[in-house]
């Protein structure tokens, strides 16, 4: 597998023209950058009156100087001299800045691009894992990965790479210039470079290991509170308001303390730096003015040493800037292996581009099918039954018998650990999914409705319809009438999970959304559980003309909904232990028989017809 470093380059390639201009106007805004420091000298000399003929021991610099702006000085009085002087080097310091300001534009865009790419493909990577994998993992942890990990990969390809890049751009600049007023000088003040290096590549492990384990503990932040919002009301109803304030307030504590331990590291390469810089100060000074140390025969000019104190003092700058790329690169790095890892898991939504066309006319063919969790729990074993066109099929049995999952491996929402599915005689494998899924309407008991308009929700899946197709489908499923009397109608805003309007209206906006699909396939899982008797009402009437002429599987705990089934299958510890009509059943005794018996004992059997979906007793 590529490193990390690799495949988040690798992202970053197609942004390749944003970095090139941003390195490019770096290296200018870093070469202007010095030449304004250089531009000092002849402007001192004016002001200490000491133009005229090079001094004997003049360095390369000053001759470079008095060589290039002799014409531009010449005739001119001290005062004229240090304005004009003075002009060139603001136009010198303008050009530089806006080299900057072009720079950061084009990291910005870079960064803002890797950024939304990362997003985009660890999205779409997310919408093609396996349900179990969302079983499996916190919401929360997966949210803190899209928004807060991604944004810091950024980080690392663009703000520490291009800023590293940049830094190294400037101190060449600065060292060539110090160079050129003193080879020897400059040497002295390298001196403690490397020591400063050595204990930074000891800090890196550490703050690596730390940033690593504080985004595992943000993570778990973000998903505790993801979790516990959502859960809202059990929290209120069940007073457990303290508890819950003191189990937030731990992970609280848990994540500061996290952070804390990794700034203690952090913070260590910012003083180091500050030192460092202080020494090199020192050093500049004592042996500017003792020339025996540097092996000279006079002292350096006193504006040759403020220009290169000057440049000593810039020289701090990129050096800190370089020091602290080690630890930003660690951190960053945490964030973008946490990001990887979750690219890295299995995608099973993926499908063989020479997938046929799914079509239903003949039948639909459970063979032998088997399902395993991953945990190695078996919940179903060796089910075959056949459906044909316009049949409904009752899925009957107590809880944890394998009834969803049985529906489940249809739409290809899990696979069959063994045997195959067959629609019209071709394995669903060889089926694209999105034909396939196109086949099939689903209304369970817990509704899923987004954020959004009710004509959004409605319309979900169908891009196309149109408001007139959206208010037939609301009508055939008894949802018009509630939907016209809210405050926008339509346009009007459900709230999160559709908790702005009740349970019952939510599973007529379900099956509005089904009938508008208008799929030969129907499932209902319990799709009229917990509903008050008005709204089972609505719901059961939605629900017929919903099955008409469509090919149904249903769900159901209730044995009274199922009655007028073509077939029911009773089953039980995953095996389809009876089959038959209601009747059938009855007469045969076992399981149906009992549970019938069970739910009915004390109550007058309620004529009620099979498209009611649900088993309430």
């Amino acid at each position: 597998m590529r490193s990390e470093t690799s495949r988040l380059l690798a992202l970053a390639r197609p942004y390749r023209g944003l970095l090139l201009g941003a390195l490019t106007c770096s290296f200018i805004a870093s070469a202007l950058d010095g030449m304004t420091i250089v531009l000092i000298v002849p402007l001192l000399k004016h002001l200490f009156g000491t133009t005229g003929a090079l001094r004997a021991g003049a360095t390369p610099l000053e001759r470079w100087l008095s060589d290039t702006f002799a014409p531009l000085l010449a005739n001119a009085t001290p005062g004229e001299a240090v304005a004009r002087m003075a002009v060139v080097i603001g136009l010198g310091l303008l050009l530089k800045n806006l080299a900057d300001y072009a720079s950061s534009q084009f990291n910005t865009g870079m960064q803002e691009g890797l950024v939304a790419s990362l997003r985009r493909r660890l999205y779409d990577h997310l919408l093609r894992l396996d349900l179990a994998f969302f079983h499996r993992t916190r919401t929360g942890l997966l949210v803190t990965a899209l928004v807060n990990e991604t944004d810091q990969a950024k980080g690392i390809v663009t703000a520490s790479m291009v800023s590293l890049i940049r830094n190294i751009f400037l101190l060449g600049t600065t060292l060539f210039i110090l160079a050129s007023i003193s080879f020897r000088l400059t040497l002295l003040t390298l001196v403690v470079v490397p020591p400063l290096v050595l204990v930074l590549r000891t800090l890196t492990r550490r703050i690596r290991r730390h940033s690593r384990a504080r985004a595992d503990e943000r993570g778990e932040l973000a998903a505790l509170a993801t979790e516990r919002l959502a859960g809202i009301r059990l929290v209120r109803t069940s007073g457990a308001a303290a508890q819950e304030e003191a189990l937030f307030a731990g992970a609280v504590e848990r994540y500061r303390k996290r952070v804390v331990r990794t700034a203690r590291f952090s913070a260590l390469t910012s003083p180091m730096s500050e030192t460092v810089a202080t020494i090199l100060v020192m050093l500049v000074v004592y042996a500017g003015t003792n020339p025996g140390i540097l092996g000279l025969s006079a002292p350096l000019a006193p504006e040759v040493i403020i220009v290169f104190l000057l440049a000593t003092l810039r020289l701090t700058s990129p050096i800190k800037a370089i020091s602290q790329f080690p630890a930003n690169w660690a951190q960053g790095m945490a964030s973008v292996e946490k990001v990887f890892s979750l690219l890295d898991e299995p995608v099973l939504e993926a499908d063989d581009p020479g997938g046929r066309q799914a079509t239903f006319a003949r039948d639909l063919v459970y063979d032998r099918v088997s399902f395993e969790y991953d945990t190695g729990a078996r919940v179903l074993h060796d089910v075959s039954f056949r459906v044909t066109p316009g049949r409904v099929v009752a899925l009957v049995g107590p809880s944890g018998a394998g009834k969803s999952t049985l529906v489940d491996l249809l739409p290809r929402l899990r696979e069959p650990t063994e045997g195959r599915i067959l629609l019209d005689g071709v394995p669903l494998p060889e089926l694209s999914r999105s034909s396939l899924r196109r086949l099939m309407g689903v209304v369970s008991q817990d509704t899923v409705l987004f954020h959004e308009s009710i004509h959004a929700n409605i319309a979900y899946g169908v891009p196309g319809a149109t408001r007139a197709d959206v208010e037939r489908a609301a009508e055939a499923a008894n949802a018009h009438e509630f939907v016209a009397r809210m405050p926008q109608g339509y346009d009007t805003i459900l709230g999160e999970r559709g908790m702005r309007i009740s349970g019952g209206q939510r599973q007529r906006i379900a099956i509005a959304r089904a009938l508008l699909r208008n799929a030969p396939i129907l499932i209902l899982d319990e799709a009229t559980s917990a509903l008050d008797t008005q709204s089972e009402r609505l719901v059961q009437e939605a629900i017929e003309r919903l099955m008409a002429n469509r090919t149904v599987l249903v769900i159901a705990h209730r044995l009274a909904t199922v009655r007028q089934a073509d077939e029911i299958l009773v089953l039980d510890e995953g095996r389809i232990i009876q089959r038959g009509s209601h009747t059938e059943l009855l007469a045969a005794g076992g399981l149906y028989r009992r549970l019938y018996e069970l739910q009915f004992r004390d109550d007058v059997e309620p004529a009620m017809p099979v498209a009611s979906g649900d088993m309430r007793a």
